[in-house]
């Protein structure tokens, strides 16, 4: 019973998102301010009837009621607890409820946390937000219901079991996160349509942006991370990014979320670029559908892609080509409606983020053609495939965005409207000599390639510019201790934000670069009591045996680690293989941590000379990555945290609004 109450109320949602569709928005077109108020209930009503929906799957999930179809295809009653709940969305069908639930919370959050917004535009946002929900429950309720029952007497005893790949933690929350991502950027994207609609961008519309433009790319920067670390410690390959089209697929809205982020605060602090702000709205929640249109249709082929139906790829390419090619022809119509103010010179802060969004649109632009690049040459030559791998991505990208991550830090230090470039670059002095220094101690104790010691130099240069911005912000080393201590204690979050951030990038480069160039790789087929050296450490094998887990049979390779002649720890990497009809292999990676890096095991097939095929490297200093993402994730947090998003804005826009002559 359950599960008819869930599908019917996935139904009734239809019709609440539908009616969130048309009122408000005829509402703000008459200037009818109570069909304008109708959206706060009516998207309160579609929270939770989605919620409620959502619930009812879950419930089967739990309770294993494989008389579900969806239940039966990816669940299996000897799964662990937490994977009934998280096998819920490891799924098509359930995977898109969660994409809607999500949506419907971020629609809920408008309605309920932004009083301060005219009541026009609020009507407009919420409209825009209800269209996209109305688009995706149409989908969910006629193509692609997770609702389908078997039918009665044809019931299976047991489940077909969810996808091997899935059953991790970090897997488990990695689609949430990216969700959370994806589907904040239509926030930003409601704001773009309404803002054209209106023909009206100013500080407060930017200033209502940014917090729900940072609270997506915080998400996605989350989920983002979560992948890597699993597709490192999960896939037995030894490394966290291969540019897999489906990485790509959420790393591009990443890209065009950075910018759009950047973008808003020149029209919040200079009222420019305000066209060029909408657009990338408009870009960043486009590349989210073309997201989730890649990992759910069926037309990539990736570890990464674990559902794939191509006839219904189809219908979301149809709502993918709705919304992309209604907002870009409503902005091509509206965009010259927003007026151009506030100018600048090249040199100045806004010039760097204005380079800063070239050049990141740039590298946004060869990521796509790489990744889209072989469906077009597939379909054009009538099935013929080709690959487009890591060293094209690794030149183009690589090419765009080292001049992006050299000028960064010159960025929050100069002035607004004109800056002076060499006074910014003596208030860098420090972080340029500690870059130097960095360089010729890499390239003198250590080796590698020169690249490999610029490319430390530019990770230290990175930090250490960061950390010397917030030191000029906080007058560190210029003012007593009583004013430096008040400084930092009431330093805006945005700046904590902006600090943590660009930290992050430095460390993320230096945890690349260093575990890329210094890695050590051994792989050889052992046999018990086989012992190999690798990078200062010495592994035993000491053979192998079978452990049942809960829904698994683990093959687990034992190993011994030594350094210096001493045991420091023992190590065990396993081979899983899951109940029901996948039988696609998991392995889980052993991993012997320190200060200089991990030390990596993963066992692989019996060789064909005999023994068990092991793969083994040493990662140096590869949490350096995880560390960056964190503070990144961190910074994001933080900059939400700021008062300015949540104080006085509604004041600040009435006093602005009294300010302009009347029309």
């Amino acid at each position: 019973m359950i599960v008819e109450l869930g599908h019917f109320a996935l139904v009734l949602a239809l019709g609440v998102a539908i009616y969130l569709t048309l009122v408000p928005l005829y509402g703000a077109a008459t200037g009818n301010v109570r069909l304008m108020e109708l959206a706060v209930p009516a998207a309160i009503v579609k929270f939770f009837l989605i919620a409620f929906s959502f619930a009812a799957l879950t419930v089967a999930y739990i309770n294993s009621d494989f008389s579900v179809l969806n239940v039966w295809q990816n669940s299996h009653s000897a799964k662990p607890f937490i994977y009934k709940i998280t096998g819920t969305w490891a799924n098509h069908e359930g995977s898109m409820l969660l994409w809607v639930l999500v949506l419907a919370s971020f629609t809920l959050a408008i309605a309920l946390f932004s009083g301060n917004l005219p009541q026009s535009l609020k009507a407009r946002v919420l409209g825009v937000q209800g269209s996209i929900s109305t688009a995706f429950l149409v989908y969910l309720v006629t193509v692609s219901s997770p609702f389908v029952r078997i039918p009665e007497g044809r019931v299976p005893l047991e489940g077909q079991g969810m996808n091997p790949l899935l059953q991790d933690p970090a897997l488990a929350m990695h689609p949430p996160m990216l969700y959370a991502g994806y589907v904040g950027f239509s926030v930003a994207f409601a704001f773009a349509i309404a803002a054209l609609m209106e023909g009206k961008v100013d500080s407060a519309w930017a200033r209502w942006v940014r917090p729900w433009t940072l609270a997506a790319w915080t998400f996605l920067t989350a989920g983002i991370a979560l992948g890597s670390w699993w597709a490192y410690y999960e896939l037995g390959w030894g490394g966290w990014w291969f540019w897999d089209p489906v990485e790509n697929a959420s790393f591009m809205p990443w890209l065009a979320g950075t910018a759009l982020l950047h973008s808003a605060i020149v029209v919040e602090k200079r009222n420019s670029l305000k066209t060029w702000t909408v657009l990338l709205a408009i870009i960043a929640f486009s590349f989210s559908l073309i997201g989730t249109f890649l990992v759910r249709s069926g037309v990539l082929s990736s570890v990464h892609a674990f559902a794939v139906d191509p006839e219904r790829g189809v219908f979301i390419l149809g709502i993918l080509a709705f919304f992309i090619g209604g907002a870009l022809f409503l902005y091509a119509a509206r965009a010259h409606t927003l007026k151009l103010e506030g100018g600048f010179e090249p040199v100045s802060r806004e010039g760097a983020l204005v380079l800063n969004n070239v050049l990141l649109s740039a590298a946004l632009a060869a990521v796509f053609i790489g990744t889209l690049f072989p469906l077009a040459y597939e379909a054009v030559t009538g099935g013929e495939k080709i690959t487009v791998g890591a060293p094209y991505f690794n030149l183009t990208f690589g090419t765009l965005i080292i001049p992006l991550l050299v000028i960064l830090p010159f960025g929050p230090l100069l002035a607004w409207k004109r800056g002076n470039l060499k006074g910014t670059f003596r208030k860098l002095r420090t972080a340029a000599a500690l870059a130097a220094f960095s360089a010729l101690v890499t390239a003198l104790l250590f080796g590698g390639s020169i690249m490999a010691a610029l490319g430390v130099a530019l990770g230290v240069w990175l930090v250490a510019g960061a950390l010397e911005e917030w030191a000029h912000r906080v007058m560190l080393f210029k003012a007593p201790f009583k004013v430096v201590r008040n400084r930092i204690f009431s330093m805006p979050g945005h700046m904590w934000a902006m600090t943590l951030a660009h930290a992050g990038v430095g460390f993320i480069v230096l945890g690349a670069i260093i575990s890329t160039a210094w890695k050590s790789e051994e792989i050889r087929a052992l046999k018990p009591g086989d012992r190999v050296p690798i990078a200062g450490y010495e592994v035993v094998f000491k053979g192998e045996r079978e452990v049942p887990g809960p829904n698994y049979l683990a093959l687990q390779g034992m190993f011994e680690i030594f350094k210096d002649g001493r045991k420091v720890t023992d190590a065990i990497s396993e081979k899983r293989t899951f109940l029901g009809r996948r039988n696609m292999p998991t392995t889980e990676v052993a991993l012997v941590y320190s200060w200089k890096g991990d030390l990596y095991i993963a066992i692989g097939d019996q060789s064909a000379l005999g023994g068990r095929t092991v793969r083994m490297y040493f990662e140096p200093f590869i949490y350096l990555l995880w560390i960056g993402a964190l503070l990144m994730v961190f910074g994001g947090i933080t900059g939400l945290l700021d008062r300015r998003f949540r104080v006085g804005v509604a004041e600040r826009t009435e006093s602005r609004l009294a300010a302009q002559p009347a029309e």
